[in-house]
């Protein structure tokens, strides 16, 4: 797992070498789906195997913050709304759990949402999944012993939830005091209906049009009452999962292997999502990316699709899009990986990069076809121009920095500087951009001088506080940034990061952009009467924070994934970064020595 990032919800997206070979001229294969067989030929049974070299971060539903870890919750949870593996929708949110999506109501306050009657959880006797399970779930998020990273997205959201979960972290991280607080203490915007015990309402304290996409966050998956018996995201609940969705965990050997098999209460006729066709998911993590591609490539018996920090080696990358493989997919993720970000509270230079001209001077002394090149070429790297990419309701291609030097030499004035740019040391795509940017700058009179460190550090010892940047320990440097959620999801890239009120150790942003007209847009947009409206807002604060040149787009990264010809059905989930396992079936005659 490299990246721990809200930034910690994604997987390794394959990390492209410097010398990876460029793409230019190739043309992407399709990125939602290969489906290579009508479903009316689908088939059932069959283990299905998934071979890689990344774990969960925690088997539990309500902390884990990673795509590895929100495939697992795929496969042996069922969410209140889900991204369906339809090829076209992938980015829609449907029911799941839910009977229908939620019924709107209170001037678009009130959110309330029926589970399906018959969905159990696979206790002994199996028990159905009501309301209160789907409040324990969400109450859970903001736990004393491991938070959910996104809490940001939804607390300040849902009446009474900030209050809640103030009270809620002062708590001792014991499962005795857990338990007791939750016994006392309940969120009061969401809403149970003594009447019905399947109903369940969510109070927020104005309108907003994205709450529907946030309730597919695995953050809103019910939790049995079981759940309290073990510290949130612990060793000791990873092995006492109790499951409601297609499958249920039969072992699993942290960072080797889990095991799923069929769960035998869960009810295909009450899942719209999972077809579940295999009998069985054997997840081996003790394999290398060369082998896992050389095994699915050579339909390997034991070889149906990679799993977890797994994409396809960029070595082998083009040589299968030149011979547009039909196993090849390109999967969109909305990414931002990577980008430039300006630290607008340094005081170095007699705070030159402090100076909006200073910076856009750079933005345009930057050649960013070149910069995609360091990342593999346009084909699996495309360039971003516009702050939101493509996709994003609000996203509008423009690019106010084309690349032009003689116009950043003219903004520059013939003044000379010398800054600091800070990087990952061990990202092989980061190493070569920062020499690339670095070459390009010196052309225009300015000195880079590389601050290289661990990906590991980058965030936590010089971003998530504010006392490096403000000593001006870095003056611009290298960030990464991947969507919550999907669908209407614009919030998820402007609210934490540009917002003044998100400077660190608040918020994420991390160049300390400042701007009344962002905030205000924003806050506009926040209370929209409509979708389009606060999409419009969204546009507008893009284009400001680009104006106001706060950070420098490169490229939105699409992930690389192979399935061999046995497999079917193989959908692209952005959700995921990878192919959904609970709706592909296998026809085993394709497998090697079958």
């Amino acid at each position: 797992m490299t990246r721990l990032f809200h930034r910690r919800r994604v997987m390794a997206l394959g990390m492209l070498s410097a010398a990876a070979i460029s793409l230019a001229g190739f043309t992407a294969l399709p990125q939602a789906s290969s489906a290579t067989t009508p479903r009316s030929s689908s088939h059932y049974g069959g283990v299905l195997y998934r071979l890689g070299t990344g774990d969960v971060d925690y088997f539990d539903p309500n902390i884990t913050y990673y795509t590895v870890g929100y495939l697992g919750v795929r496969i042996w949870t069922e969410t209140l709304l889900a991204y369906p593996a339809v090829p076209g929708k992938t980015l829609d949110v449907v029911p799941q759990l839910a009977t229908a999506m939620p019924t709107v109501t209170d001037g678009g306050t009130l959110y309330t949402l029926t589970i399906r009657k018959g969905a159990e959880w696979n206790t002994t006797p199996p028990r159905q999944v009501t309301a209160a399970d789907a409040r324990r779930g969400l109450e859970r998020t903001c736990n004393p012993a491991e938070p959910f990273g996104g809490v940001a997205d939804y607390e300040g959201l849902i009446e009474g939830m900030p209050a809640f979960c103030s009270a809620f972290e002062k708590v001792k991280p014991t499962v005795p005091a857990i338990k007791q607080f939750l016994a006392t203490h309940s969120i009061p915007g969401v809403i149970l209906n003594p009447s019905n015990p399947l109903q369940i309402s969510f109070k927020l304290v104005h309108p907003e049009s994205y709450f529907t996409n946030l309730l597919a966050m695995a953050a809103f998956t019910p939790a049995p009452i079981e759940t309290l018996n073990y510290l949130p995201a612990s060793a000791a609940l990873a092995q006492h999962t109790i499951s409601d969705g297609p499958y249920e965990v039969q072992s699993y050997v942290p960072t080797r292997s889990i095991t799923f098999v069929r769960n035998p209460v869960w009810k295909a006729s009450l899942d719209p999502i999972s077809k579940a066709y295999v009998d069985e998911i054997k997840v081996v993590e003790t394999d290398s990316a060369t082998s896992v591609q050389q095994q699915l490539q050579t339909n390997s018996p034991n070889a149906d699709l990679e799993w977890g920090d797994t994409p396809i080696p960029p070595a082998q990358l083009p040589a299968l899009l030149a011979a547009h493989n039909p196993g090849v997919i390109l999967g969109l993720t909305q990414g931002q990986d990577p980008f430039v970000i300006f630290n607008q509270k340094d005081p170095n230079l007699n705070k030159a990069m402090q100076n909006v001209n200073v910076r856009r001077a750079i933005s345009y002394a930057l050649d960013r076809a070149a910069l995609v090149t360091d990342a593999g070429g346009p084909v699996v790297s495309p360039p971003l121009t516009q702050l939101l990419p493509p996709g994003v309701p609000g996203t509008s291609n423009f690019d106010l920095y084309p690349y032009n030097p003689a116009k950043a030499k003219a903004l520059l004035g013939g003044k000379h500087y010398t800054f600091k740019f800070l990087y990952q040391i061990n990202n092989p795509v980061q190493v070569k951009m920062f020499q690339t940017i670095q070459y390009e700058l010196s052309a225009v009179g300015i000195t880079v001088t590389g601050e290289g460190v661990p990906s590991a550090d980058i965030y936590v010892k010089y971003y998530e506080t504010p006392g490096p940047g403000e000593q001006g320990v870095w003056d611009f440097g290298f960030g990464q940034w991947y969507p919550d959620w999907y669908g209407n999801n614009a919030a998820s890239f402007l609210i934490d990061q540009y917002q003044t009120s998100a400077i660190p150790p608040i918020g994420d942003n991390f160049g300390f952009e400042s701007d009344p007209v962002v905030n205000s847009l924003i806050a506009k947009a926040l209370v929209a009467p409509t979708t389009a409206a606060a999409n419009s807002l969204w546009a507008k604060a893009d284009h400001q924070v680009m104006e106001d040149a706060a950070v420098y787009m490169i490229n939105s990264p699409l992930f690389a994934t192979f399935h061999p010809t046995q497999v079917h059905g193989a959908v692209y989930l952005s959700w995921i970064q990878g192919i959904d396992p609970t709706n592909v079936w296998l026809s085993p005659n394709d497998r090697q020595n079958a």
